[in-house]
């Protein structure tokens, strides 16, 4: 069975209205959306460079202090395998605590706005 209308034009979504350019500006220049980049801004970045510390320490220390990183704590377990593996639980720690920051700050910020450009458009 075929109908005579054309098919929809690519990147539209049918039957809704879509913000315009001039939408986007103005939200991206309004009060609000500055105050949601500074809260997600204040997150990110210091645990960005943090992080980043702590990696950078973790292998200067591999290469300059193998001795330290040597050191038997038990058994065959010693301080570069545990830092190694502080490394692995850092980035699951700070990926838990963004998930948290976002659905608890930014999430409901971002919706908001979301909603206001939507009900305008």
């Amino acid at each position: 069975m075929t109908t005579d209308a054309p098919p929809p034009e690519t990147g539209q979504a049918t039957g809704t209205a879509q913000p315009t350019t001039q939408s986007f500006t103005q939200v991206q220049q309004s009060t609000e959306f500055g105050e949601l980049r500074r809260t997600y801004r204040s997150f990110a970045f210091p645990l960005t460079i943090a992080f980043i510390a702590w990696y950078l320490l973790y292998v200067l220390l591999s290469n300059y202090a193998g001795g330290f990183m040597g050191t038997k704590l038990f058994g065959n377990i010693n301080v570069a395998l545990v830092f190694g593996l502080a490394q692995f639980a850092t980035t699951f720690l700070i990926a838990w605590l963004y998930s948290r920051h976002a659905a608890a700050k930014l999430d409901p910020k971002a919706e908001a706005i979301k909603s206001r450009m939507e009900a305008d458009a």
